[in-house]
């Protein structure tokens, strides 16, 4: 459709499955959320240091990027789909992936959960 311009969004299920190929996750909250809670293997850049930091992305395989809830991920998303990145948001953020029974891990690798 000429003008489309709808944002990638993958589900917390097919984002979790996606996690065992290897799939870059990229987690766009603040650290003490990244410290309460986040995916394995999953990379922390805070949305407030994604332009500073974006050379960090991969741009070579898609990029899934999470948050809380899915609204900052939708915003970095935008923004990295507009440097040429195959970003991906994860509709409902760690609260979705945490109810899709996603793992999720705290900072010091014991069991973690999102902050709600």
């Amino acid at each position: 459709m000429i003008g489309d311009h709808r944002r990638p969004e993958i589900g917390a299920d097919a984002a979790i499955d996606a996690l065992s190929d290897g799939t870059y996750v990229l987690d766009v909250r603040e650290p003490h959320e990244w410290d309460e809670g986040h995916a394995p293997g999953a990379t922390s850049i805070p949305l407030s240091e994604l332009n500073e930091r974006v050379g960090e992305v991969p741009t070579d395989r898609p990029v899934l990027v999470v948050c809380h809830s899915g609204m900052r991920s939708a915003r970095a998303t935008d923004a990295l789909r507009g440097v040429g990145v195959d970003a991906r948001n994860v509709v409902g953020g760690m609260l979705a992936w945490r109810d899709a029974g996603g793992t999720v891990v705290a900072d010091d690798g014991h069991p973690g959960a999102p902050v709600d």
